[in-house]
């Protein structure tokens, strides 16, 4: 048996049981007692404490990771370094690796694989604003749950960008089939590291199939570094020509040619979504030719910067060549004077003859039908590009995985030559159709299966204990009757297997716990999780457990399934912060007053030399408030707070001007340049926005 599993650390956290294990550590779900919640516990493997290598690198995930705060990274909780065990304490993610859902579904869905790709680069775009770059970016590391959120994790070869204590093998590690030819080489790593490790995550997903596969590890870091992958359009032929670019982009062997940053292939990304029949112009295959033939780093720039043309090269060349036949050109030079003559004489007389086809339209132009297909119809309309050009009749179609509005067909195909002013059919999806879930409760199976089956619902069957309904009939289905679904969507049906010979108690003390550690509880106490229903008038947290039916410490079968209220959260008081900068240049006590929707509830002297920034704090339960910050009763900010989506927002920053003749350098009074005060930010609104901080790192 484990010799963890049943013990608890530092006396607070009881490990359950194994959910993982890497190459140099073990994952453990563990509980919380002191924090009362259920977490995962990555320990280093003991072959390896006295490992000097692994213990760097496994604190190195510990101080990167504590470094960031973002929802789509894991969370860290708690480190531990002693002598005998090393720790790491962080939120436990019930989900499965992407690399699972890939290996499950096979080729996913456009739209779905865009929704993760969006929130690994978001995640990315934090780190890398961080300085930390991952550096082993792959499915494997990241968690995906049950409502579609992404988790990166295991930072554990991330590297700190200004960073230069680097080794030749420290630069290289990292998963093979998914890094980057510089890091494959060995050469200095930075950030489109990571978006390279992105496109084969994003091609991989778009395929079902890895861009570079062979026997062995060597073999698949030379495809990294010489070979050209399959187009995906090729594996996958509904794929959008979009989302193909923006994949090999992100894919190019030259980093220099790849997206510069997180944020750079988010916004690409972001118009793709917006227009799936967008084409993006990008010109990469000259710098991919001249990297491919150096494959060194000191082709990056040269490749970079060096023209696709010479204007002067033809000219150059054809100045060598008569050099080399001088005695000849004079002989030459009269020919070719005549033979200009008689060209411009033809080409007046052609000029002539088609003067009348050349500035008149042609009446049947022909014109080269575009792709609509993934488009939105609304979207084609209001483009005159298309519709100056064609003729468009509308026919619905209907399917529930494509959005209401999207193409789904076209006649004729894209490409074909048709005349402009044709008449184009194109099959538009619906909008999609939606049902209650009806009550199907003492219904037998058979009969609850028949009536999903005519509202065009799909099913499946599980079998629950229950101590009131007969063995055979349904307990309650999954979603819960009265919810409007989808045509199409699947709906569990839990049927009873009757009373369970074995009794267990609904464990006390759920209600003000998260919905999730209740689940948890529930679990562990072999009971199944029933509806979930939510209370929009409690006070209490989101996904905060209200009550349970049966209630707490009543007595059940084994396996029986219990109802769940939770709060909406829309009645609940929460808290939202904003850190503010104060002015720069400033060296003097300054009075700070902020209003709150016109009354003044904080009155501070502060001093910017002294203290860079300010912490903006306040409580409420909906709705949006005007925040003004005021500095020696000139307006200095306005803010906005919005309890609805818990953010703070600068909407203008006027600036500070200090006093004329004021003390704002008190060591250099006489040398004080009284225009010396001015920020530089008056009439920038919202210059100060997105300021965050430094939190000590």
């Amino acid at each position: 048996m484990d010799k963890f599993i049943g013990k608890r650390l530092d006396g607070k956290y009881e490990i359950h049981n194994l959910v993982g294990m890497g190459g140099m550590a073990y994952v453990y779900r563990a509980y919380d007692r002191v924090e009362d919640r259920w977490v995962a516990i990555k320990i280093l493997k003991e072959e390896f404490s006295d490992n000097s290598d692994f213990l760097r690198r496994f604190r190195n995930e510990a101080k990167a990771i504590t470094l960031l705060s973002h929802p789509n990274i894991v969370e860290v909780y708690d480190v531990s370094f002693g002598d005998r065990l090393q720790y790491i304490v962080m939120e436990y993610i019930d989900g499965i690796t992407l690399k699972q859902y890939i290996e499950q579904e096979g080729v996913i869905r456009w739209d779905e694989a865009v929704h993760f790709t969006i929130q690994i680069l978001l995640a990315l775009e934090h780190a890398h604003e961080k300085g930390i770059i991952h550096r082993d970016i792959k499915p494997q590391n990241v968690m995906l749950l049950q409502n579609g959120t992404i988790k990166v994790t295991d930072f554990g070869i991330a590297r700190f960008s200004q960073s230069e204590t680097q080794t030749m093998t420290d630069k290289a590690i990292g998963s093979v089939h998914y890094i980057a030819p510089e890091q494959a080489r060995g050469d200095y790593i930075t950030n489109k590291a990571d978006i390279y490790s992105v496109g084969v995550m994003l091609y991989e997903m778009l395929t079902g199939q890895l861009p570079f596969v062979a026997d062995s590890a060597v073999s698949v870091a030379l495809m990294q570094l010489q070979a050209k992958p399959v187009m995906p359009r090729e594996l996958n032929p509904n794929l959008a020509r979009g989302l193909e670019q923006i994949t090999m982009k992100a894919m190019e062997k030259n980093p220099v040619d790849r997206f510069q940053s997180a944020g750079e292939m988010l916004d690409d990304i972001d118009q793709f979504r917006r227009n799936p029949g967008m084409v993006f112009h990008y010109d990469m295959q000259p710098i991919r030719s001249n990297y491919e033939a150096s494959r060194n780093m000191e082709s990056y720039d040269s490749a970079r910067f060096k023209p696709s043309y010479n204007d002067s090269y033809e000219y150059e060349e054809e100045y060598v060549r008569s050099q080399r036949g001088a005695r000849g050109a004079m002989a030459v030079k009269g020919v070719i004077a005549a033979a200009i003559i008689i060209a411009l004489a033809v080409g007046a007389v052609w000029l002539l003859n088609n003067w009348k086809d050349l500035t008149e339209p042609k009446k049947d132009e022909q014109l080269e039908l575009p792709n609509f297909v993934g488009q939105l119809y609304d979207d084609v309309l209001a483009n005159p590009e298309y519709s100056e050009n064609f003729k468009f009749k509308r026919t619905e179609g209907n399917d529930p995985d494509l959005q209401p509005g999207q193409i789904m067909q076209q006649t004729p195909n894209h490409g074909i030559l048709v005349k402009k002013g044709a008449e184009i059919e194109l099959l538009v999806n619906g909008k999609v159709e939606q049902v209650e879930v009806p009550s199907l409760t003492n219904y037998s199976q058979a009969d609850a299966i028949a009536v999903l089956k005519e509202m065009n619902l799909k099913f499946k069957a599980e079998t629950v204990a229950d101590d009131e309904i007969e063995f055979g009939k349904v307990v309650t289905t999954d979603p819960q009757a009265g919810t409007l679904v989808d045509v199409g969507s699947t709906v569990t049906v839990k049927v009873s297997k009757g009373p369970a010979t074995k009794k267990v108690r609904v464990p006390d003390g759920l209600e003000g716990k998260s919905r999730y550690d209740v689940i948890a509880r529930l679990e562990e106490a072999k009971l199944k999780v029933g509806n979930v229903m939510q209370d929009d008038n409690s006070t209490l947290g989101k996904d905060i457990v209200v009550s349970t039916n049966p209630a707490a410490g009543s007595e059940v079968s084994e396996g029986a399934t219990v109802d769940i209220v939770v709060s909406s959260g829309k009645n609940s008081t929460k808290t939202v912060s904003k850190d503010i900068a104060l002015p720069d240049g400033v060296d003097m006590d300054l009075s700070l007053k902020v209003y709150r929707n016109g009354t003044v509830v904080e009155e501070k002297t502060v001093n910017p030399a002294y203290a860079g920034s300010y912490t903006l704090s306040f409580t409420g339960t909906s709705g949006q408030e005007t925040v003004v910050v005021k500095l020696n009763d000139q307006d200095y900010m306005y803010l906005s707070f919005n309890f609805d989506t818990q953010e703070a927002t600068i909407t203008q920053t006027l600036g500070f001007t200090p006093p004329s003749g004021g003390d704002n350098n008190p060591s250099s009074s006489e040398d004080e340049d009284s225009s010396g005060g001015n920020t530089g930010d008056e009439g920038n609104n919202g210059g100060n926005e997105g300021y965050v901080q430094p939190s000590g790192d």
